[in-house]
């Protein structure tokens, strides 16, 4: 240091800097070597580079051969200086002999490297030419410098030689940064690039340049992503685990016999003398305790650890070294600061100390994303290898053990616990790092401030408890967040189910407020909440200030001696900012793992059996004989296959099954896979036995009506088939199979009379294509009783009988009984006349109960394809569908989707997607806010400012006594501003709770707002799970993310801004410096958002079938497992964890990629605000250095966190861009209009239809074709016609539920279509068909704006046969009824809307008919009760039982759209019209003029 130039001594350069690199080189030679001892490996084709690479070295070698023979000549030659009496240093002779030979060696590496397998450079020859050329920079200026003083070259051969080999070193050194791909490997490396890449290149992560190229100019996609390598691949992380975990497993079973053995022995003892009954009570007891304990423990985590045991300790070590070098930073700033207060000390240490710095930052950066990277793969690979073992065990589980579980249990073992081991793995080093980080910190302070220290520790110490409890009063206040939060779900989700009644009674306000009352009680818990939160925001943000307060307060009063002077002041800053890490991460670690704990309880169940019985006797199946199973419910038929299947445990004898197995069970299982598979189940296709198969399961048909054919993708659980098809499917896949032994668990039972009789005939029966095999099946179908070799009756779980029919017919045991049970039945069902072969894929009726929309839908879609393809349809017997013409293309492209598909915003969201949110949150608290947090850090600049001018007084008042009233002004003012900071955040944190509140208030009043108003059509195309996810998720995003990552990015932006404003103040140059930077920052930054958002999205997108095909397989274990495909399963298993490992993995590299380059930006910063400081050294005081120093050493967390939050703030922000969607669809029309009718409105209840047209949808086909009718007050209309013949149309029409195309309806001479929609709705009344109740109190559910009296109430409830029940019921009217109306019978349900409706007492009546619902006796009651009650109301009734309207006045027959006939009852049946045929086939054979009488109507009601 006391030179004044920065050489070091010409021997140091000419040995140790030398002998160093060599050494090196030496260490690491045998391994590369050891490649060449090999036998035989495979020569690899020579590439340009690798000869490059040994040209270079063979110069250098022609160098040190020249270098010795200078040297020689020097010594020997005849050139030599005679007069010289001393010859040349022996280093002359050594260096060039070492370097010769190291050459030579270099060489023989170079080859090793080429010849081993996969690799494409070495990382340690790469070090080796960094470390040589590094050393040879001393020598290189030392020479120079020398030349340059003397103004000559005093040894020039040697001169030029070092210059020479100092260029090839560098060549070579460049050489080796690249990889030397060959060609064989070259494919691969397309595929997946990291394979191919450098060491430099491994290191910052440059191979994953394309991915984000291609990502910013395109959103990314599956197919866009690069393969895993083969030891991040699911096959091989999940072998590696099973191994590993049998051996521990082992041991641990192991311990836990000793463990038991001892058990066992003191029970021994104990034993004797009791009686056996007493000890098996004794042991009954026990079991129960011991059940928790009888498995064996503590496996999983020794097991983890055994597995990635290598990745773990490289990841410690990183984390040791990065740790380590973090305390180097502030050592060198202290040093820095001594160099701008000390001017005696020579320049070129300065630019030493900021080169140091930068070099430690680097290293710092470097070692610290690769222990990242290896935590978050380890992390990817231990959730891997849970899952894969998870989804293994399911396969093999028995039977008894997964009905502990539900499914939904076992997938969530797989998808969240596995992703808590995930999160705990990534930080598990901290366990050991923090404390260490903790130690080391103390330790320096120590040195620096004595023990003044103590002081700054008490109070971190002191804010972990008031951190805790904080979080403890948090999260109570979250639970009970959680549960306003799904009540209010609750109640919008029945909303949403039952939004077509609400629209037709007009009772949309009533709900409204309902979940506005909820949402405002939310609000209020919401802030609760955001108080607390900013109270331990306001705790966290005051540490710092008053850990440095306290510290420097104390130090500075115990001693006047003391003197905080610049260099004690920053170096402590940057080590308490290093130890608020760690104290603030501790408590939290040890919270997760303690959670973890838990779980690895979960996973470590094996096999527990459940005795389940059936005691069957001997049973003898002879090959290719049908055998049937029959017995009354709970006999064991199941289990009796279940046992074949070896699914149950058996408690004795054994089970022989020979050859292979199919399995059809009773409930289909199938697979979210097309059709074809599902059938196929993973064997080849043969197509003519395909077809034969489909021919014979009567799937033709079907395939024709299923829009892809049998490439159709058939939805999870089979959605899209009906009952019957998937049971075809099911039995399709056993005949597919070519299986020996066929297991049929009553496959007929779910299709109809006549299929059933076809598929015994085709496939199962003597005639069949299975004739061969031998088949048993167990039916409950008598009919095909006498075609089967034998039968086995079953009775309480024992073989009763076995035998023919006959003799077993004859013998009047077990089977004759079964007989007379089941003939009954069969008899009262028998099928009507044969239709063609597609009774369960009739078109969607619009009037029967919907078993499920999502079907319908497909359906339907896949009619209206259909029609497209072949302009025609296989007409059913007198089916209503008429062939429509092909549309034009355009139309079609509208009107067949009936669901639209969901939008994903893609790119990037726009910029008034914030403003909107800041504007719901006003203005007022958006503006105050952000000045707020201004102030506040401007306050922490200001605070350091007067620090760094407090350290100054150290040269003031050098070697004289500190004034007191000087110290205690710094110390107050000090503090001040530290207390103003908190004070600041405290007040911004609060602002912004109220205005997210706002916010949030706001936006969900206008989504819930417009949902109400939307018109019905709306309901029809979007699924109701996007509408809660927009109530449910999106507005949790407002609610709880948004205003966390808008806090968070403001901060940080401010943070950053300040950074860079303290360093220009120091070094005003500095801000020529921060533009170039800028830029590379923003466009690093928009290039790594748009790639990784797209990565979460697939992450996300190819998660979601890894646990539906895990469910699925749960599901259909009994299936899997008796066809014997359990491998092909886990194949597949691995295939999709491996689709979803591409993008996870890719996610954790673009992280990595971008924190090295942000790192390196920050590192950047530190370097030049070093710099610039050594250069202005002189106008510079040292507080002033000290500051921007320690601020910039922050900036490059900072920096880090700002495009974390950016992003974050970008994802969340889409929520309300989707809420704000759902806010501007159209509404339906006014609920109240200006023109209001009169009070009394409909006082006659005329009814009168003008030449009235109606479509769905603009873009569809008439539904109503000009309906012209007068309907007179009072009068009974009956409205029939056959499916789809637009008769729940109409009263869709009268209730403006879908509105006029052209034409209008009057109602007492008064056009609805000018009423607003409320007035119109709560005039008419309406019993629906299936009757939809509320969750909430009876009384709520009849009357729910409260209008009408309790008498009134008990009135209506007595009228609709209610008043016992109800007045039973320990409530009364205030009892609850369940979400549906579960907790009453349908029967009830219908009674209730009967009572609704006579509450309303309007003048229109619509009765839309139940059909399924009702039993005959409440259907008679309803009946009377409406001609009772309803005698001077207009009545119209849709009739799906012409029975119910032969009393009509008139009859209205509908047929496609138009009135075909419309007169009374007797007219039209004598006229032997459609109505005549229509009560033919429903078996009427007169229509009784009398029976208008009604009295003699009710006992023929039906």
């Amino acid at each position: 240091m006391c030179r004044e130039d920065p050489d070091l001594p010409v021997c140091v350069e000419q040995t140790v800097l030398v002998w160093a690199p060599l050494g090196f080189l030496w260490l690491c030679a045998p391994w590369h070597i050891a490649v060449l001892c090999r036998k035989a490996t495979p020569t690899k084709h020579l590439s340009k580079l690798y000869l490059c690479k040994q040209i270079v070295v063979g110069l250098l070698f022609l160098t040190a051969i020249a270098g010795l023979a200078v040297t020689l000549g020097e010594d020997y030659g005849p050139t030599r200086d005679t007069t010289a009496t001393e010859k040349n240093p022996w280093v002359f002779y050594a260096n060039p002999i070492l370097f010769a030979v190291s050459w030579i060696l270099l060489v023989l590496c170079q080859e090793g490297v080429r010849r081993r397998e996969g690799a494409v450079d070495s990382t340690t020859l790469f070090l080796f030419w960094l470390i040589l050329v590094v050393c040879d920079v001393f020598p290189f200026q030392t020479l120079l410098r020398e030349a340059l003083r003397m103004g000559e070259i005093p040894d020039l051969p040697r001169f030029c030689l070092f210059y020479i080999s100092f260029g090839l070193e560098l060549i070579a050194l460049i050489l080796s940064a690249f990889a030397d791909v060959p060609r064989e490997a070259e494919d691969l490396v397309k595929k997946n690039p990291e394979v191919g890449a450098a060491f430099l290149s491994r290191i910052t992560f440059n191979w994953f340049n394309s991915m984000v190229l291609n990502g910013f100019k395109r959103p990314l996609v599956q197919k866009d992503l690069w393969e895993l390598s083969e030891a991040e691949s699911t096959l091989q992380i999940s072998q590696r685990f099973q191994q590993t975990m049998q051996t521990e497993l082992k041991a641990a079973r192991t311990r836990l016999q000793t463990k038991m053995r001892k058990r066992g022995e003191e029970k021994n003892r104990l034993g004797k003398g009791v009686s056996q009954d007493v000890l098996m009570m004794e042991e009954k007891k026990k079991k129960k305790k011991e059940e928790k304990e009888d498995y064996p423990k503590s496996w999983l985590i020794p097991t983890i650890a055994t597995t990635f045991k290598r990745v773990l300790w490289e990841s410690a070590i990183f984390k040791l070294i990065t740790d380590l070098l973090s305390f180097a930073s502030p050592q060198i700033l202290k040093l820095m600061i001594s160099f701008t207060m000390d001017k005696s000390i020579y320049t070129w240490t300065g630019y030493m100390y900021a080169v140091l710095l930068i070099l430690v930052a680097i290293f710092q950066s470097l070692f610290l994303q690769q222990y990242f990277q290896r935590c978050f793969v380890l992390g990817m690979k231990v959730k891997t290898a849970i899952m894969a073992a998870v989804y293994k065990k399911a396969l093999v589980v028995s039977n008894d053990a997964r009905k502990e579980s539900t499914v939904g249990e076992t997938v969530n073992l797989m998808s969240a616990d596995a992703h808590r081991f995930n999160d705990v793995v990534n930080f598990i080093h901290l366990l050991w790092s923090c404390p260490l980080q903790i130690a080391l910190a103390i330790a320096f302070l120590w040195i620096e401030l004595g023990p003044a220290v103590l002081a700054g520790l008490a109070v971190m110490v002191l804010m972990v408890p008031i951190n805790g409890l904080l979080a403890n009063m948090s999260k109570n206040v979250q639970i009970e967040n959680m549960r306003y939060k799904d009540k209010r779900m609750k109640i919008v989700n029945e909303m949403l189910n039952g939004i077509k009644i609400l629209k037709l009674y007009a009772w949309e306000p009533s709900f409204q407020n309902q979940v506005m009352g909820i949402r405002e009680q939310e609000l209020v818990v919401m802030r609760k909440f955001a108080y607390l939160s900013s109270v331990s925001t306001f705790v966290f943000s005051c540490a710092p200030a008053l850990v440095s307060l306290a510290t420097f307060a104390v130090f500075v009063a115990v001693d006047s001696e003391n003197v905080l002077d610049a260099g004690k002041a920053f170096t402590s800053i940057s080590l308490f900012n290093i130890l608020r890490f760690p104290l603030a991460f501790l408590p939290m670690l040890i919270a997760a793992m303690v959670q973890v704990g838990q779980h690895t309880r979960t996973h470590a169940h094996t096999h527990t059996y459940v005795h389940t019985h059936a005691h069957t006797s001997y049973i003898f199946i002879q090959p290719g004989k049908l055998v049937a199973v029959v017995g009354v419910v709970g006999s064991g038929k199941s289990s009796l296959i279940s046992a074949m299947l070896g699914e149950m445990h058996s408690s004795k004898g054994f089970i022989n099954v020979q050859g292979s197995v199919a399995f059809v069970p009773q409930q289909a299982w199938i697979q979210n896979a097309t059709l074809r598979d599902n059938i196929l189940f993973g064997y080849p296709l043969e197509d003519s036995r395909f077809q034969a198969t489909l021919e014979a399961c009567a799937l033709g048909p079907d395939l024709e009506l299923l829009p892809g054919g049998d490439q159709t993708e058939i939805g999870e659980k089979g959605i899209n088939l009906s009952g019957g098809q998937k049971q075809r499917v099911s039995l399709a896949r056993a005949a597919y199979s070519q299986a020996d032994v066929y297991l049929l668990d009553d496959p007929l039972s779910a299709v109809d009379s006549h299929v059933g009789k076809h598929l015994f005939e085709e496939v199962v029966g003597p005639k069949g294509i299975l004739k061969d095999k031998t088949r048993i099946l167990v039916t409950h179908g008598v009919s095909f009783l006498p075609y089967v070799d034998e039968i086995i009756v079953l009775k309480e779980g024992c073989v009763s009988e076995v035998g023919s029919y006959q003799s077993l017919k004859d013998s009047k045991g077990a089977f004759s009984e079964f007989l007379d049970t089941y003939a009954k039945d069969e008899d009262s069902t028998s099928d009507g006349e044969e239709v063609g072969l597609v009774p369960d894929l009739q078109d969607p009726q619009a009037d029967t109960p919907p078993e499920d929309i999502v079907s319908m839908t497909l359906r339907r879609e896949s009619s209206i394809r259909r029609s497209q393809r072949n302009g025609s349809v296989r007409l059913r017997k007198n089916s209503s569908l008429k062939k429509p013409k092909p549309p034009a293309d355009d139309e079609t492209k509208k009107g067949q989707r009936l669901i639209e598909k969901e939008t994903m915003e893609t790119g990037q969201v726009k910029f008034s997607v914030y403003l909107q949110y800041l504007r719901a949150m006003g203005w007022g608290y958006s503006t105050m806010f952000f000045l707020v947090y201004f102030i506040q850090n401007v306050a922490f600049i200001g605070q350091n400012l007067w620090l760094s001018d407090w350290t100054n007084d150290a040269e003031d008042y050098y070697n004289k006594t500190y004034p007191n009233w000087k110290r205690d002004t710094r110390i107050g003012v000090f503090g001040a501003l530290g207390v103003v900071q908190g004070v600041f955040v405290f007040m911004g944190t609060l602002l912004l709770a109220n205005g997210s509140i706002n916010a949030s208030r706001i936006l969900h009043s206008r989504l819930l707002n417009n949902i109400l108003r939307v018109p019905m059509m709306f309901f029809d195309t979007t699924p109701s799970g996007r509408v809660v996810n927009r109530f449910a998720k999106d507005i949790f995003t407002v609610d709880e993310a948004i205003p966390q990552s808008f806090r968070s990015w403001i901060m940080c932006f401010l943070g950053v801004l300040g950074t860079l404003f303290v360093i220009c103040l120091a070094t005003p140059i500095f801000t020529a410096i921060i533009i170039p930077l800028a830029v590379v920052y923003y466009f690093v930054q928009r290039f790594y958002v748009a790639s990784s958002r797209q990565l979460r999205r697939l992450d996300s997108v190819s998660r979601s079938p890894i646990y539906s095909h895990f469910g699925e397989t749960v599901s259909g274990l009994s299936v899997i497992r008796a066809y014997g495909h359990q491998d092909r399963f886990l194949k597949h298993n691995e295939k999709i964890i491996d689709e979803n490992l591409k993008s996870v993995y890719l996610w954790i590299i673009s992280n990595r990629w971008l924190a090295i380059r942000l790192e390196f930006l920050g590192n950047l910063v530190v370097f030049f605000s070093a710099l610039l400081a050594v250069i202005a050294r002189d106008s510079l005081d040292s507080g002033l250095v000290g500051l921007s120093i320690s601020y910039a050493l922050n900036v490059t967390q900072t920096l880090n966190w700002l495009v974390r939050m950016t992003s974050e703030l970008e994802t969340n922000i889409v929520a309300v861009e989707r809420v704000s969607e759902y806010t501007e669809i159209e509404n339906e029309a006014d609920w109240v209009s200006e023109i209001r009718p009169p009070e009394k409105w409909p006082e006659a209840g005329r009814l009168r239809f003008e030449n009235f047209k109606v479509r769905y949808r603009p873009e569809l086909d008439l539904v109503l074709h000009g309906i012209t009718c007068d309907i007179d007050s009072t009068e009974k209309i009956g409205i029939v016609g056959r499916t789809g013949a637009g008769k729940s149309s109409l009263t869709n029409c009268l209730f403006r539920i879908i509105e006029a195309a052209e034409g209008r309806i009057l109602i007492d001479g008064t056009d609805i279509a000018t009423l607003g929609l409320h007035d119109l709705r709560t005039r008419l009344t309406i019993i629906p068909q299936d009757p939809v109740l509320f969750s909430g109190t009876l009384r709520m559910n009849l009357d729910p704006f409260e209008t009408f009296s309790d008498e009134e109430i008990w009135r209506v409830l007595e009228l609709s046969h209610l008043k016992e029940y109800v007045g039973g019921l320990q409530e009364g009217l205030t009892h609850e009824v369940s979400e549906g109306g579960e907790n009453l019978s349908i029967g009830q349900r219908q009674l209730l809307c009967l009572a609704r409706a006579l509450l309303r007492k309007s003048r229109i009546l619509i009765l839309d008919e139940a059909t399924a619902a009702v039993d005959l006796e409440t259907d008679s009651l309803i009946q009377k009760t409406i001609r009772r009650e309803f005698s001077h109301c207009t009545v119209l009734t849709i009739a799906h039982r012409l029975h119910s309207i032969l009393d009509s006045s008139r009859v209205m027959v509908l047929d496609a759209g138009k009135i075909v006939e419309f007169d009374s009852p007797s007219t039209l049946f004598n006229k032997q019209g459609h109505f005549y045929s229509m009560a033919r086939d429903a078996g009427i054979t007169t229509v009784d003029s009398t029976a208008l009488d009604s009295t003699a109507l009710d006992s023929t009601a039906l």
